[in-house]
Order: structure tokens, then sequence, then C-alpha cells
């Protein structure tokens, strides 16, 4: 399917014009105003449920070996969860997760 230049800018400013609305329904109509306790509550856990959406297809179907898990990836997860499970630091978690990626991709090869 190929589309024209015009059709292209179509979509361009109609995503354009989406996002906006999107984030000033939120940032524009409610932002001077002190938002429901619960909503601050949900706020809270919105990095905690992107980060592992963000992690998991390079874990799971890593471009690198062309969509096959492979050992050093999953054991870099799985120590990173280990360590976030019993350090309850984020920092921690990462770096740990980071030396055992690369240490795994030095043993293995």
């Amino acid at each position: 399917m190929t589309m024209t230049t015009g059709e292209i800018w179509v979509v361009i400013f109609s995503l354009a014009v989406g996002t906006f609305l999107i984030r000033f329904s939120f940032l524009g109509l409610v932002g001077d105003r002190p938002l429901p306790p619960l909503l601050l509550r949900l706020l809270r856990y919105t990095p905690v449920a992107v980060l592992p959406g963000l992690v998991a297809p390079l874990v799971l179907w890593p471009e690198a070996t062309g969509g096959t898990p492979e050992p050093a990836r999953l054991s870099a997860a799985a120590v990173t969860l280990a360590i976030g499970l019993f350090a309850r630091n984020t920092l921690y978690a990462i770096i740990g997760g980071a030396v055992t990626l690369f240490g795994m991709l030095w043993l293995l090869g």
C-alpha cells in the first residue's frame, strides 16, 4: 500500500491533534485543580506498569538474536526481579541486572 504525500501529512496532522487533545484533557482541563486521592494513588503505579512493558519484549524476543530468547537476557531479568523484590531498590535492581547481562554475555560469548 503506497500513500501519497498528502495522505501522509493528513495522518501526521491527525496524530498530532489526537496527542494534543489527550494531553490537554488531563493537563489543561484538570491541571489547576487537585486530583482525587484515589487517582493520585493509582498514578504512583504508572512507572511500575510501563517499565516491564518496555523491557519484556527485549528479554523475550530480543532483536539481537533474531527473536529467540537467550540465557543471558533471561538470567539478567531474573536477577533484576530478585534484587528488586528483596532490596526494594530500583537502582540496585537495574545495576544488578546490567552487570548480570554483561557478565553473562561475556561468559557465553
